[in-house]
């Protein structure tokens, strides 16, 4: 038994990349028993993230499979398609990121599966609603940033549309989707019943754009424009100093009239301009080009000694690699260093939230391609020579780890 809040709670995992990895990470890093199915190439991502010890075990396949089981299982043969369904009658969440058609095609529909298993929460993850019309579309993170608005924000700012570096469409619909689970476990633990959940990307991150920025749009008629201007100017970012770079933000009176003191400009405190929310919001140009003008007069550790004696939000900027030795999430305990036993020393991101009633107790590394096969087909009735006729057939693969 796993413990942690999930405790008990089987997952079958039809998903691969990012945005269905990363939820079900979630809820296996919580105590759930997530069977990850992969056809026999395994996951794209086991391949495409540049350098690994073995192949089909890269570094982001790593960060997004930890504490699952693999099996391999060919959805085409009929015998593929029967194991699954004998894994999906005893399961609790069934979690897929097909187009819906696919799923349909390969008799993998909701009403396929709940044939079976009425008390199944069924959750599909995809490009867009199935009401409109890009429904039948593919969709990947940049294309679902680009449709999405979120190429658009960086556009305003420096001129050119770019994508957010980092799968951020994949992130915020694989959180989602952790939300919409749970919540569907718990309706379920209430009624007794199961649900279809259909998790579309491109409507949730429109909504978390537009949230901000419909801006004056919100109103009928608009009051102004689309954008919040605040978030959009383009010096609102990392402030240059004297040697690098700070993080600062003063935005209630109480801070913005710290910041005025703390640069020896205390007159500010009463400049039209400045001397409340909504009137450095008005001038929020003439607000950021005197952060920006003062910052360069003394060095990141001369500013965030001020600013925390006066109490101004402010942190230093990190980079990638002074991310991974900030001293605070070494504190922490963010990273760690384990063995892994394929892919050797490994540093692991440890889980960012703590759970007084106790969370998973065992730490488990992402596993090899169909490395618990056989013990998940034995789980289920398979017997062994059942499944090495599995196994010669091409329906599945055995990734057992050889002793050495």
């Amino acid at each position: 038994m796993a413990g942690g809040p999930l405790e008990g709670v089987r997952v079958i995992d039809l998903t691969s990349v990012v945005v269905g990895p990363l939820c079900t990470q979630i809820l296996a890093d919580h105590g759930a028993d997530v069977i990850k199915v992969e056809s026999k190439a395994g996951d794209l991502v086991r391949v495409m993230n540049g350098r690994s010890v073995t192949p089909g075990m890269g570094a982001k396949f790593l960060h997004l499979n930890r504490n699952k089981r693999s099996i391999v299982l060919d959805l085409k043969h009929p015998a593929g398609h029967a194991a699954l369904m004998r894994l999906l009658e005893r399961a609790d969440v069934m979690i897929w990121n097909n187009r819906p058609a696919s799923m349909a095609r390969m008799k993998l529909a909701y009403e396929d599966v709940r044939r079976i298993n009425p008390k199944i929460v069924y959750c599909g993850l995809f490009g867009f609603g199935q009401a409109g019309r890009y429904r039948d579309k593919p969709a990947y993170d940049t294309i679902i940033q680009g449709v999405g608005g979120m190429a658009a924000l960086n556009h305003i700012t420096t001129g050119e549309p770019r994508f957010v570096p980092m799968v951020v469409a994949d992130k915020v619909v694989g959180l989602i989707a952790v939300q919409m689970i749970a919540m569907a476990l718990y309706r379920r633990e209430r009624t007794g019943e199961g649900c279809s959940i259909e998790i579309p990307m491109f409507e949730n991150l429109a909504k978390f754009v537009l949230e901000e920025h419909m801006y004056l749009k919100t109103f009928e008629p608009p009051l102004g424009g689309t954008g919040d201007p605040r978030i959009l100017d383009a010096s609102n970012r990392p402030i240059p100093t004297k040697d690098g770079w700070i993080c600062m933000s003063a935005n209630t009176d109480a801070q913005a009239f710290a910041f005025f003191e703390a640069i020896g400009r205390p007159e500010l405190k009463t400049d039209p301009r400045f001397c409340n929310v909504p009137a450095r919001f008005a001038h929020v140009k003439e607000y950021f080009q005197v952060r920006m003008d003062a910052m360069k007069e003394k060095t990141t550790a001369e500013w965030l000694a001020i600013f925390d004696r006066l109490d101004v939000p402010a942190m230093a900027y990190n980079s990638l690699d002074s991310l991974l030795e900030d001293p605070h999430l070494k504190e922490v305990g963010l990273f760690e260093l384990k063995d892994h036993p394929t892919e050797g020393k490994t540093r692991v991101i440890g889980l960012p939230n703590r759970w007084s009633s106790g969370a998973r107790r065992e730490w488990n590394p992402a596993p090899k391609l169909g490395q618990q096969s056989a013990e998940i087909l034995r789980e289920i009735g398979y017997d062994d020579a059942e499944i090495e006729a599995m196994i010669a057939g091409g329906v599945t693969a055995d990734g057992r780890l050889k002793k050495p």
